[in-house]
């Protein structure tokens, strides 16, 4: 019944497949998870910068999670079904069974990971064409889109993989074709990963530019040629097959679905804020930026206008909410720089231990160790002398530079071997390191890290405004909202507030905001999102620090000045 009169016994399941997991959530059209389920996935790491996963493991996953959230749930109250997911490459054969992408021929192993870095070579040459396609995503096209990873697979491995594929999904499309049959592709995926335009269509002088020239000979149909808005009812539903594997009702409602991140902003991005004391309470949407933290952050800032933003991807045309415009900025792989940090330092066995005896996580039991340590000052105030530039893994915005994993000042690397190790031209970074290495040295060189994360968002920010976004708040979601020293820190160094959902899994509440569209419960979206997302919690910025993390930020950016000095004084003759 459009309009949301729909009676309080309507449900919907939203699936988010991560990087290292997949999950589940039963949501009712308030917004409220009724039940959780989360299942690991497989990930193979063959050789350095080459990431790969299973589109059947996944599926699998899907199922386990999906037949455990609705135990105990009368099946006819279902009403749809919304899917999720990162942004990596599944690659078929014409049968919709799995091909290689890697040299050993394991078919199973059918997925290049988002996070893979392979194609270098490859987008190097497609930003050296200097396509009109590029300055909708900053001017730069990463190695994380889906061209130069087509490319890699053409170039490397024609005759096991590209030469036998029929179908090229994004994840997110994958899930839903799977569950639907039908193989047309989301809106999101195509506009933000693959330089699909929602106003053109696709550019056929651009894939003959940079070498796929046959993507375009068969009209797209690898890629595809029926692109759909997020929240659609895909086809006649879920399939009798799909439906028996998921253990939900055939045919309800399957929605057009997004990338991972986007789901999170649609889940925060249109909360009711009124009476929390928020400046954004009487703007437009468009003060507001989703900031979604997991293993990596992705920074979600729309516009009724198109706004190009150096180094930041976008803009895009209703990639996320119908009818404005998306810029999105990121940090590649923040999650797992914490851990890596915080993992590798020589204390960190001790730190489990204590952290295990307290019956606490190891980041609960470092943010208590601050606490202890801080004294009389503010708890921010430890790396005065300590300052971190994040990007192991490349900048993806706003700097948009993939060599930008710095120089080798202390061996950190996000690496997984001695070996790849010694031959990685680079890491990040730190200085005012010590001699010492003990518990006390390993909570302040988190902390700095977090910092560190947090001023690269300032500096996604700046970017942003100066192009022409106007942003008063932030909305903040994923694994990393949890840790409250996270978020204190973006509140602190941004000088904004931050906003935190009453659900704290807010991409599930956007994979099911999808279903409940695709149901035809609500009119629109943006009737979904105000219903099903509430604010939870405000975190405001102490102002009181304003200087200190000034000076700071000033630190951080001498860091990337000095790296790319020290890196043209190694080049020169």
């Amino acid at each position: 019944m459009p309009g949301g009169d729909q009676e309080l016994g309507s449900y919907y399941v939203g699936v988010d497949v991560g990087t290292g997991s997949v999950r589940a959530a039963l949501v009712d059209q308030r917004g409220i998870l009724l039940a959780f389920a989360d299942q690991p996935i497989n990930q193979w790491e063959p050789q350095f910068n080459h990431h790969e996963q299973s589109s059947e493991d996944i599926w699998v996953a899907c199922c386990i999670v999906t037949n455990k959230v609705v135990q105990g749930i009368d099946l006819n109250q279902i009403r749809g079904l919304g899917f999720d997911a990162t942004c990596s490459l599944v690659v078929l054969d014409k049968q919709f069974h799995p091909l290689p992408v890697n040299h050993e021929g394991d078919s199973h192993r059918n997925i290049i990971m988002w996070l893979d870095h392979r194609a270098v070579n490859q987008v190097h040459r497609i930003n050296e064409t200097k396509h009109s396609v590029l300055q909708y995503v900053g001017g730069v096209m990463s190695v994380e889109m889906q061209a130069p990873k087509l490319l890699w697979l053409k170039e490397n491995l024609r005759e096991t993989c590209w030469d036998k594929a029929g179908h090229f999904f994004d994840l997110p499309d994958f899930l839903s074709w799977k569950a639907t049959g039908v193989t047309a592709r989301s809106l999101c995926s195509l506009v933000c990963k693959w330089t699909y335009s929602a106003e053109k269509g696709w550019d056929d002088s651009f894939w003959k530019m940079v070498g796929l020239e046959d993507l375009v000979a068969d009209n797209y149909s690898k890629i595809g040629n029926q692109v759909l808005p997020p929240g659609t009812c895909l086809g006649n539903g879920l399939t009798p097959e799909a439906a028996k594997d998921l253990g939900l009702p055939a045919g309800i409602a399957v929605a057009a679905s997004l990338i991972d991140a986007h789901a999170g902003g649609l889940g925060v991005i249109g909360a009711d804020v009124r009476g929390h004391g928020l400046a954004c309470e009487g703007q437009p949407v468009t003060s507001r930026l989703a900031i979604i933290c997991g293993t990596s952050s992705c920074h979600m800032g729309i516009s009724k206008n198109p706004i190009f933003v150096p180094g930041v991807w976008g803009p895009y045309f209703s990639a996320m909410v119908p009818g404005f415009w998306l810029n999105e900025g990121g940090q590649s792989v923040t999650g797992k720089l914490i851990d890596h940090m915080v993992q590798g330092h020589a204390a960190f066995p001790e730190l489990q231990a204590k952290a295990t005896a307290r019956c606490q996580s190891i980041y609960a039991y470092l943010n208590s160790h601050l606490d202890l340590i801080k004294k009389t000052q503010p708890v921010g105030f430890l790396t005065v002398d300590l300052h971190v530039w994040p990007d192991f893994h490349g900048n993806r915005s706003p700097l948009a530079d993939l060599t930008l994993k710095g120089m080798r000042m202390t061996g950190h690397s996000l690496s997984p071997s001695a070996s790849a190790v010694s031959h990685s031209p680079s890491s990040s970074p730190v200085t005012g390191l010590k001699l010492s290495q003990d518990l006390d040295d390993l909570a302040i060189l988190y902390l700095a890290t977090v910092q560190a994360i947090a001023f690269g968002t300032r500096l996604i920010i700046e970017a942003m405004e100066s192009a022409g976004h106007s942003i008063s708040t932030l909305f903040l979601c994923g694994g990393l909202g949890k840790n409250p020293l996270f978020v204190q820190m973006h509140a602190d160094i941004t000088g904004m507030p931050v906003v935190l959902s009453q659900e704290v899994e807010s991409v599930l509440v956007g994979a099911a905001i999808l279903g409940a569209c695709a149901s035809g419960d609500f009119a629109s979206v943006q009737e979904a999102m105000a219903r099903m997302s509430k604010v939870g919690k405000v975190v405001f910025p102490r102002r009181e620090d304003k200087r200190y993390y000034d000076k700071k930020y000033q630190v951080f950016l001498k860091l990337v000045e000095h790296q790319k000095e020290y890196a043209s004084i190694m080049k020169g003759d």
